[in-house]
Formats: C-alpha cells, structure tokens, sequence
C-alpha cells in the first residue's frame, strides 16, 4: 500500500519525507486555507519535497474554468495530479486531462457507480470518502470492496486512494480490501507505528542495557 499524506503543511511533510514514508501527498482547499499561505506557493513547494504525485484542486465547478485552472496548476511541476470533483463536469475534464497525459485525481466520491465512471473516464486515482460514510452510519469500508472488485472485474488501471480516514484502524481495514493507497493526515501516520508493548519491550530492553556497563559506540 502506499501512503499519501493529507495536508498543506510543509514542515509536516519535510519530517514524514525524511523518515521515508510518503509516497505522495494530497490537498485541498480547506488544507489550502489552514495553510495560510498562496496555494501556488504552497504546491510548488511540496513538489519539491516528494517525488510522487501531488494532488492540486481545481476549485470551478464547470468544465471550461477547470480546464483553464488545470492548464495553471499542472505548470506549477511534473508531478501535479489535478484534482477534480466527481461530477459530470469534472468527469469530461478528467477524460479530456488525462488524455493529454496528466495525472488526475477524482474526489468526492461515495458509490461505486461513480467509482466506475471515474475508471472509464481515466482516472490515475479515485478517492473515495471513507470517513464521511461512517459519519452518516454507511460502511465506508464496504465501498472501497465494492470498487476492488469492480476494477479488478474489467481491469481497470485507476489506483484506489482511500481518503477521510480518521484512524489505525481505518488504515489496517482498506489495507485489507486492497486499497491501492491511504492518504492520511500526519498525526495518523505516525501513530501508525505506535503501540505500547513496543514502548514497554524497549524500556525493558535499555534498562538491561544500562545494568552490562557496556556502549557499542
């Protein structure tokens, strides 16, 4: 599975890079916004930090202005992915951007009939919103299943990116059904590595340690 992280904040970024866990990162306006800095700014700047796609929201909702940001927003670097919102209009700019090469992003989704769409409209990721269906008592699980089977059904070449996952579990769950990737805030991911037996084994293992009088250095 891979793993994208879910924010604008640079600084978040930079310490998840180095720790080499990310495969790529995905914003939005709201993550824009927290930002509190140009968007452009911004985006440039984590594609300097990551090497995988970096997802960029177009903010029209019709098909002639999300064509116009699209052509801004993918100058910005080679690895943008223009993010677009699982509509009819953003479906024929995803067809229309993907069939000149870029990379795209389709949001916002919550069935598998759209899911589809987004696949035969040449999606390179569908990010359906697994959290969201949770919060409104769905199975935001059962959907990324349904989308699995689908595009393994027709082979279809859209990557699954499971997104609005709020916890481990959330994690461990679409790494089950065969997610294609997590895109996770940082406080997720990190916490990804945290148990407390972990934490236990090893205060146990230096406090042996400590009793040889020995250093390896």
């Amino acid at each position: 599975m891979k793993f994208f992280v879910d924010t604008a904040d640079t600084a978040e970024i930079k310490e998840l890079a180095d720790i080499g866990l990310l495969d790529g990162v995905t914003t939005n306006p709201s993550l824009i916004m927290k930002a509190g800095r140009p968007m452009k700014e911004v985006i440039a700047e984590i594609c300097g930090i990551v090497e995988g796609p970096v997802s960029a929201e177009v903010t029209a909702t019709e098909f002639k202005d999300m064509m116009a940001e699209a052509e801004v927003l993918g100058k910005i670097a080679d690895n943008i992915a223009i993010k677009v919102p699982l509509t009819l209009d953003g479906l024929k700019a995803c067809r229309t951007l993907s069939d000149n090469g870029q990379m795209v992003n389709v949001t916002l989704c919550f069935s598998a009939n759209q899911a589809l769409l987004a696949a035969k409209a040449g999606a390179s990721f569908i990010s359906p919103f697994i959290g969201r269906l949770d919060d409104i008592h769905l199975d935001g699980l059962e959907l990324i299943r349904e989308i699995r089977v689908i595009y393994d059904n027709y082979g279809f070449e859209t990557e699954i990116l499971a997104a609005s996952i709020r916890n481990a579990n959330h994690v461990k769950d679409c790494a089950l059904v065969g997610a294609d990737v997590a895109t996770v805030p940082p406080s997720v991911l990190k916490g990804l590595a945290k148990h407390p037996l972990t934490d236990k084994g090893l205060e146990a293992f230096l406090a042996d340690w400590a009793k040889t009088g020995q250093s390896i250095l």
